[in-house]
């Protein structure tokens, strides 16, 4: 867990628990750990995976998914749809950015704008409380394209008549 921000998510788990007078399992807290000690976006089966694997923790998928939704809930994690996949992500200390997604490959990577934030920033909504935003830029990436430009270029030989080696 990022050490800046450990005792600030262990606190609101807390609180929450506390509040609403439910128990303090060790197996959320050995999620929420393991969680913010991941960089990026992840899925259920990884993150069951690795409880298994790093922290020889094992947890049920229910038990898995009950907590994301608690986590979800306490804003804690955000889920995201990528092309029929549901993937999480902590957010507790990154509310607003922007995801760049391949079409072809499926490949995520999160982008840094500053112009998009202040943008979203400085955009009056009525009756509406901004508290963050994601957004998502479809397209296709680097290697995708150039795997598509050779076989472009394969087909066009081809069809010449011209040898493709």
């Amino acid at each position: 867990m990022k050490n800046s921000i450990k005792p600030d998510v262990v606190r609101i788990l807390d609180s929450y628990l506390e509040m609403n007078n439910h128990r303090k399992t060790p197996e959320r807290y050995a999620i929420l750990n393991a969680i913010y000690s991941m960089g990026g976006h992840f899925t259920l089966d990884e993150l069951g995976e690795i409880l298994n694997k790093k922290y020889k923790f094992m947890v049920s998928r229910a038990t898995l998914y009950n907590t994301l939704n608690l986590f979800m809930e306490l804003r804690l994690v955000i889920r995201h749809r990528f092309q029929g996949t549901t993937k999480y992500e902590a957010c507790y200390d990154n509310n607003s950015h922007s995801h760049q997604m391949c079409t072809v490959c499926g490949k995520v990577t999160e982008v840094k704008s500053p112009e998009i934030t202040e943008a979203v920033e400085q955009l009056h909504l009525k009756r509406f409380r901004k508290d963050g935003f994601t957004l998502y830029i479809y397209g296709i990436c680097s290697t995708c394209q150039a795997k598509l430009t050779r076989q472009m270029k394969k087909k066009k030989t081809t069809k010449n008549g011209k040898n493709n080696e």
